[in-house]
């Protein structure tokens, strides 16, 4: 079960990659992107959808990346303070004296 669990993954992969691929082969003439003040950019259409995608994720990780940070600095406070509570549990313990005979 495993096998076919694991081949048809695999065929699920090469046909998203095959789509992907025939895609590009389609898009190859030439797209023009006009930003401001007179610039353009010529490149293949590809290319333009491409490089949108990528600045896409770019913009979506930056924008991740305060509340990753916040994130860390609060799961290091939590940690420090269950060490801290561990720490003040196991010294409330009365020390146990040692077996008789040693």
């Amino acid at each position: 079960m495993k096998q076919v669990a694991w081949l048809f993954k695999w065929l699920l992969k090469a046909a998203i990659f095959f789509t992907l691929f025939a895609f590009a082969l389609n898009n190859q003439h030439d797209a023009t992107v006009r930003f401001f003040f007179g610039q353009q950019w010529t490149a293949p259409l590809v290319l333009v959808v491409l490089s949108a995608f990528a600045l896409g994720l770019l913009i979506g990780i930056l924008g991740m990346v305060p509340r990753w940070w916040q994130h860390r600095r609060d799961a290091a406070i939590a940690r420090e303070a269950a060490t801290a509570a561990a720490t003040l549990v196991a010294s409330d313990k009365p020390p146990t004296a040692p077996p008789h005979g040693l």
